[in-house]
């Protein structure tokens, strides 16, 4: 990698400087207890003074630099997300955090890059003989391949629903298909019968793969519901972003499947074209899968898709910082807060600008993070337990600098006792709800509610369960180690005027999610950020301080599923 230019270094400092500065002093009572706190050379702030601390001026601070052109979308590998980490990591510095990495700030996650290479590709329908080479951009995307640079895979194809096995709850889209050696067609999102816990596992791609695998398939095509929001021709923007995946070991990428020899997603003209002839017309598939169980059979159709992949390896860090914890008994236990620094960098233009600047995702989780810590350091006295302030890569890519740093911790994982995520604050408009995905799996829901009580917020259920956001973001990487988490969202209920926070949310989630339009100059509601922001700083210091170890409920899914025979190094207490 190329050294940072004078110039880079210069403008990074100067934000650098804006951002560390404690925009709270605005308050004369504030400034009067800072030079107070500073003459007698410690800290004399109130515990309830470090939740006024998080401000909108300070988020926005943070969020002006991180989401800032110079770094160029912050793209997982690249100089922008180096640069990102840097300033993180002198932040914490900053606070008196201690490194939290591998001997450093940094722990180095190694991954492998992999592309599609653009028209090298295709994906051809047979029928009888008669070929029909489907348009890519138009009827479909390919996904790259991580342990073959050129595959050709020629095979029948199989519809199975939803592609979802669910023996818990006696559910099986598999029952009576054989589809060893060919390709399965599957629905995205999950089936609405399934209660939403158990859905929003299932319906992760990951779980759906491996499915498919276990079963002897050798392909998987995806195909998008009528219902989905985010419009078809950004996820084949998306789609030209490179893939990654973390290496293990033995120098293999971790969840690369060798064995899919085709992976792709359709367009409704590319699922059209596919169940031409099929014993059942895909508009009575779709409404079926829509209300319940949607039919599972045999297309008469064979499939041939070609893929063309560029390799190259690279390394990206996670950013972590701890605060050891005050109480003698619980400080090796730890509750780790994690936000993702990544974006999704530079990619084709639109209306003229081609930077994905990601400020709501995840300049403003990041900022968070950032102001959460010095929330903390600024306590009187330490927490109980132990705090990690880790800033996570790559999971736009997949969840991968969480998943690394989960089975490649840098503390005891019997010690992490809960995890605190944040992916974009409520910053679209005034919250007067939250919602804490996960409360109602483990003890940390009854931490929430405390928290939610003292800042006079409402905690609401998953308006928008079909979204499945609890396996969608880095909080998932620890459930999947067993430890209790939560990912609050801003809810859909507004304390102030205007459209409704689902039509807000949706035309967020249309015009400006994964687009160069999620920048600073879009509308913001920084003082809303700032209440979601104390929101999870109350929360992580009411499960730092329980005498409590947080548990699973009993008979959770997740609990039942991940965290059986987990070690930690104390009874609850």
């Amino acid at each position: 990698m190329k050294p940072f230019s004078p110039r880079t270094l210069m403008v990074a400092a100067s934000l650098a400087a804006i951002a560390c500065s404690d925009h709270s002093e605005s308050d004369p009572s504030e400034r009067e207890e800072r030079a107070t706190s500073a003459a007698a050379g410690r800290s004399t702030a109130r515990a309830d003074s470090a939740v006024p601390s998080i401000t909108a001026a300070s988020l926005r601070a943070h969020m002006s630099f991180l989401a800032d052109d110079l770094l160029e979308g912050r793209d997982t590998g690249t100089r922008g997300y180096s640069l990102a980490a840097r300033y993180v990591a002198s932040q914490f510095a900053g606070l008196g955090l201690e490194p939290g990495g591998e001997a450093s700030y940094e722990q180095p996650v190694p991954l492998l890059r992999a592309e599609v290479v653009p028209r090298e590709g295709s994906l051809v329908l047979i029928r009888e003989g008669v070929r029909q080479e489907l348009r890519e951009g138009q009827d479909f995307y390919l996904a790259p391949h991580f342990t073959r640079e050129r595959s050709d895979v020629t095979a029948p194809v199989v519809f199975a629903g939803y592609g979802v096995t669910a023996p818990e709850l006696g559910y099986d889209d598999y029952a009576g298909l054989d589809v060893r050696g060919k390709v399965v067609a599957v629905l995205r999102r999950g089936p609405p019968t399934l209660p939403p816990t158990h859905r929003a596992h299932h319906a992760a791609s990951r779980e759906k793969l491996a499915n498919a695998v276990s079963r002897g398939a050798v392909g998987v095509l995806m195909m998008r519901l009528p219902s989905e929001v985010f419009p078809w021709e950004r996820m084949v923007q998306g789609s030209r972003f490179p893939s990654l995946r973390w290496l293990q070991e033995d120098g293999s990428p971790r969840d690369a499947f060798p064995t899919v020899g085709a992976a792709a997603t359709l367009s409704a003209s590319g699922a059209e074209a596919l169940f031409q002839g099929a014993p059942r017309a895909l508009g009575d598939v779709f409404r079926d899968a829509e209300t319940g169980k949607p039919p599972t059979f045999d297309l008469p159709v064979r499939i041939r898709v070609r893929t063309r992949t560029r390799h190259a390896r690279l390394e990206s860090p996670n950013v972590a910082g701890l605060l050891r914890g005050g109480d003698p008994r619980l400080r090796d236990e730890v509750v780790v807060y994690t936000a993702h620094l990544d974006h999704l960098g530079v990619g084709e233009p639109v209306n003229g600008d081609s930077i994905h600047n990601g400020a709501l995702d995840n300049a403003s989780g990041s900022a968070a993070l950032l102001e959460i810590a010095r929330a903390f350091a600024r306590l009187p006295r330490p927490p109980s337990r132990s705090i990690l302030f880790l800033a996570v890569t790559g999971e736009e890519k997949g969840l991968l600098g969480s998943d690394y740093f989960a089975t490649h911790p840098t503390l005891p994982i019997e010690n992490i006792v809960a995890n605190v995520n944040v992916d974009g604050l409520g910053i679209l408009f005034s919250p007067a709800d939250m919602v804490a995905h996960g409360s109602q799996h483990s003890s940390l829901g009854g931490a929430a509610e405390r928290a939610a009580r003292k800042l006079g917020l409402k905690l609401s259920p998953d308006p928008a369960p079909e979204e499945v956001f609890f396996v969608r973001s880095d909080q998932y990487s620890f459930i999947r180690q067993g430890i209790p988490s939560l990912f609050v969202m801003q809810g859909f209920e507004r304390a102030d005027s205007g459209a409704t926070g689902s039509e807000v949310f949706q035309e967020w989630m249309r015009t400006r999610y994964h687009a160069p339009s999620d920048d600073m100059e879009q509308p913001m509601d920084l003082e809303g950020g700032a209440r979601h922001a104390q929101l999870q700083f109350l929360i992580g210091l009411e499960i730092a301080n329980d005498p409590h170890r947080p548990t699973w409920n009993e008979g959770d899914f997740f609990g039942d599923t991940f965290a059986q025979g987990r070690k930690h190094t104390s009874e609850t207490r």
